[in-house]
């Protein structure tokens, strides 16, 4: 269940940088080491790419710019945002992702997630976080970093969280601070950890 990326890759980044080396120098090894940086860097704009499984579409991820660097460690990288929706079987919207940052390792199939990430369901729960992993192969996200979830009369925050990609439930496994919940005139206790359906919410950190 890997990634297709159906855009067309440019491959003008290692011919337009050459542009810009200094026609001053004559060293031959500066040269080398400055083509034998760009290789093996491919370059895509307005990228659209899908992910199926048993052929039905699980998610579409857009971004401005995707680079694909081919060295000893393959990957996708998303420098300038990402966002993804997930559906369900009949095509609807489960949730979406936003990160401002993102890394696709190919070869273990999961993305990392880095810079005001933002999760969120069609009810409204609102997962805010400075990095997070997305594990394809298990369809969930996961980090140990501190997370903040916001939900209607309630913000919890915390460290380490798990949740399936649709992100109908959550675990947060270190709780940092109170949950506070108006409810039937009193406010829910705070707790060590934390598992809970999803319920609506719309805020920012």
């Amino acid at each position: 269940m890997k990634l297709r990326i159906f855009h067309k890759i440019l491959f003008s980044a290692a011919l337009s940088g050459c542009l810009f080396f200094p026609s001053c120098s004559n060293d031959i090894e500066k040269v080398n080491a400055f083509f034998q940086q760009k290789t093996g860097v491919d370059e895509a704009v307005d990228v659209e790419s899908f992910m199926s499984q048993g052929g039905h579409m699980k998610a579409r991820l857009r971004s401005p710019l995707m680079l694909r660097y081919q060295d000893t460690l393959p990957r996708m990288e998303f420098p300038k945002s990402l966002h993804v929706d997930f559906f369900d079987s009949t095509m609807q919207v489960q949730s979406q992702v936003d990160a401002r940052f993102a890394r696709y390792l190919e070869a273990l199939n999961r993305i990392l997630l880095k810079d005001s990430v933002r999760v969120f369901n069609l009810q409204g729960d609102t997962l805010f976080c400075q990095e997070l992993w997305w594990e394809q192969n298990a369809m969930e996200f996961h980090t140990d970093k501190p997370v903040r979830i916001h939900r209607p009369g309630m913000i919890i925050n915390g460290v380490g969280l798990k949740a399936p990609q649709d992100f109908k439930t959550f675990t947060i496994f270190s709780i940092t601070n109170s949950i506070l919940r108006v409810q039937d005139g009193g406010l829910t206790p705070p707790t060590d950890s934390a598992s809970s359906p999803a319920a609506p919410t719309s805020s920012g950190l």
